[in-house]
């Protein structure tokens, strides 16, 4: 079960005599959590709860670990994700999970169809400051593209050549929402939101020489933005904004919804 539709789908069966009162139980007793080995318990309930399933951090795992896991979650969820995989485990891991994708860059792999139309209105634009802010800014393009999300890149725009960023202007007016990725002192949000009618998600990232403290320099700057309607997630995360970014967009949807309902 990963959404009210797949839940209401299952009761309605029961209502039809299509499925046993048995099979339905099967079915929901993992409906909460469900156990795997002696290592981890499953949320099946967090896409009922929040509209995103769980995601499986993949650091600290062994590649066993990571197989079992998605291997359960994939009879549950049409989209199954890790992050933080790097290539070699990579490797390991397309023995033991059937069609699993791999984006290198973003360091995300993944049960996914072929291609995901966008569930959701509104558009996420994701920039980033430097070509080495790119991991991060990709691990939040994926991670909202997975998630049913239209998303729209524009890389290599930092503070330094600040006219590449106004030549595109357009990405900033057409966006729903904005991730704004930046190393070094990580002033590209604030410019951004000075520019922008929308929410900005900024993210720090640890690249930037010395005095930047793997991310702490960007981090207070973004913290200490003059430009308002700036809120800023943890040094390197872009998965924690493109949740962040889907959750606004889903909100402003459900409220329109209620408008258009009253």
């Amino acid at each position: 079960m990963t959404n009210n539709k797949s839940l209401r789908s299952l009761l309605e069966s029961v209502a039809q005599g299509n499925v046993t009162p048995d099979a339905a139980l099967e079915t929901l007793k993992n409906l909460s959590y469900e156990p795997v080995g002696e290592f981890a318990k499953i949320d099946h309930h967090r896409a009922l709860r929040t509209g995103f399933p769980e995601v499986i951090w993949g650091p600290g795992k062994t590649p066993e670990q990571i197989a079992q896991i998605m291997n359960i979650m994939r009879q549950r969820n049409p989209v199954v994700m890790a992050t933080r995989i790097d290539p070699a485990l990579y490797a390991v891991l397309q023995s033991k999970v059937r069609g699993l994708r791999y984006y290198e860059l973003a360091r995300i792999c993944a049960i996914a169809p072929d291609s995901i139309e966008p569930q959701d209105p509104g558009i996420i634009g994701i920039l980033s400051a430097g070509t080495a802010d790119l991991p991060v800014a990709e691990e939040a393009a994926v991670t909202a593209e997975l998630s049913g999300f239209q998303v729209q890149r524009l890389w290599d725009v930092g503070v330094a050549g600040i006219h590449r960023l106004l030549n595109n202007r357009h990405v900033i007016e057409s966006a729903s929402v904005l991730v704004v990725v930046a190393g070094m002192e990580g002033a590209l949000p604030s410019v951004v939101a000075g520019l922008a009618d929308c929410p900005v998600i900024a993210v720090p990232t640890s690249i930037g020489y010395g005095a930047s403290f793997g991310g702490l320099a960007p981090l207070l700057t973004m913290l200490n933005s003059c430009a308002a309607g700036v809120g800023v997630v943890n040094i390197d995360n872009g998965f924690g904004a493109a949740v962040l970014a889907g959750q606004i967009l889903r909100t402003a949807a459900k409220l329109r919804l209620a408008s258009t309902e009253s």
